[in-house]
C-alpha cells in the first residue's frame, strides 16, 4: 500500500492543530513528527500526541527541543543553538507520515529561513487547520496563498468548531480548496474524542 505522507499547518496559534494532528495520525495510523519544539518539554506537541492515539501511532522523536515557548528563532537563539535547514530532513519510514508545523507558516526558523521554507524542501501535501474568528477568513486566505505561491499542494481544510456557513462558503469557493471534515469543540479532549474523530475521518476517505 502506498505511503501518505502530510504536513499539517494552522492559519495561527491556537487554532486546534495539536488535536487534529491526532485525529489525522490516528486516522492513518501514522508515524507523527513535530521537528521543532518550542518550550512546554515536559508536555511537548509529542506528549499530547502519545496520550490522544494508541499504539498504532508511532512518535519520532523531534529534531530540535527548545526551552522558549517562543518563535523557534527567538528561543534557539537563547538556547545557543541556530537551527539550521539542511538539518530538517525527514525522517526514514515504511509507515503513513504526519509532520506537525510550529505555530503559522511565516514562523521564522533562523535569521533567513521561515517554516513555509521547511514546507517547500519536503514537498508534501499541505492539510490546513482553519478555526473561525474575527480575522479568520484573511488568515486562511494568507495561508493558501502562501503555499500556492510557493508551489506547495494542498490537500484540503479542515474546520474547528461550530459551522459558519458564509465564512466556509467563502473561503471555498474562493480558493477551490477542498473541504476534508469539521472538528467539534470538545470540553476535553481525550483518547475516547480523538478516536471518535478519528473513525470518522477514516470513513470519509478524503485521505
Amino acid at each position: 500500500m502506498e505511503q501518505k505522507k502530510y504536513l499539517i499547518t494552522g492559519i495561527g496559534t491556537d487554532v486546534g492543530k495539536t488535536v487534529v494532528s491526532a485525529i489525522v495520525a490516528q486516522a492513518l495510523e501514522a508515524d507523527y513528527w513535530k521537528p521543532i519544539q518550542s518550550g512546554e518539554l515536559e508536555n511537548s506537541d509529542s506528549h499530547k500526541i502519545n496520550r490522544l492515539t494508541d499504539e498504532n501511532v508511532h512518535i519520532l522523536p523531534e529534531r530540535y527541543r527548545l526551552t522558549e515557548p517562543m518563535s523557534p528563532h527567538a528561543s534557539a537563539a537563547i538556547d545557543g543553538v541556530e537551527l539550521q535547514l539542511s538539518e530538517l530532513t525527514l525522517p526514514k519510514t515504511n509507515r503513513n507520515l504526519l509532520i506537525e508545523g510550529a505555530g503559522g507558516l511565516m514562523v521564522p526558523i533562523n535569521e533567513t529561513d521561515l517554516l513555509i521554507d521547511a514546507f517547500k524542501i519536503w514537498n508534501l501535501p499541505v492539510i490546513i487547520v482553519s478555526r473561525h474568528y474575527v480575522g479568520s477568513i484573511n488568515h486562511t486566505l494568507m495561508t493558501i496563498e502562501a503555499l500556492q505561491n510557493r508551489g506547495i499542494a494542498i490537500k484540503g481544510l479542515v474546520f474547528v468548531g461550530d459551522e459558519n456557513p458564509a465564512t466556509e462558503s467563502f473561503i471555498l469557493n474562493h480558493t477551490n480548496v477542498p473541504f476534508l471534515m469539521r472538528i467539534p469543540i470538545a470540553r476535553e479532549v481525550t483518547a475516547d474524542f480523538v478516536q471518535e474523530q478519528a473513525s470518522k475521518l477514516k470513513e470519509l476517505n478524503c485521505l
